[in-house]
């Protein structure tokens, strides 16, 4: 289940990239980084390549949606036996620590002084 979970993470990672190279070269109010590729936009007119970068945004977001959705039900998945995965993490940690001996002391065990009385005071 891991090589599952690490596959889509990966996926998700690439998708991602490639959806802010998408989203930068989009031309919005500012320009962006369209602007610049001005013979891509001769080449299919400036309304087609802004149709087919939105066209990517969406198919993109979705993509990384879906498959943000698929790794959260890959990952509930591996709970075996009604054990959750973070008990697991939890009882393994617990295992791993070093169990060190009790400290005995090497000192004399302090002896307590007797309780001594307050001196009386005279009342007048």
């Amino acid at each position: 289940m891991n090589v599952v979970f690490t596959i889509l993470a990966v996926l998700i990672i690439l998708a991602s990239i490639f959806l802010t190279i998408v989203v930068l070269l989009q031309n919005g109010k500012g320009g962006g980084l369209a602007s610049n590729f001005a013979a891509g936009n001769q080449t299919f007119g400036v309304r087609q390549t802004a149709d087919i970068l939105e066209k990517i945004t969406w198919g993109l977001v979705s993509f990384v949606f879906i498959i943000a959705v698929a790794s959260a039900f890959v990952t509930e998945g591996s709970t075996k036996g009604g054990v959750d995965v973070t008990d697991q993490i939890e009882r393994s940690l617990e295992e791993s620590r070093p169990q060190f001996p009790p400290v005995q002391s090497q000192e004399a065990p302090a002896q307590e002084a007797p309780a001594q009385e307050a001196p009386a005071t005279e009342a007048e």
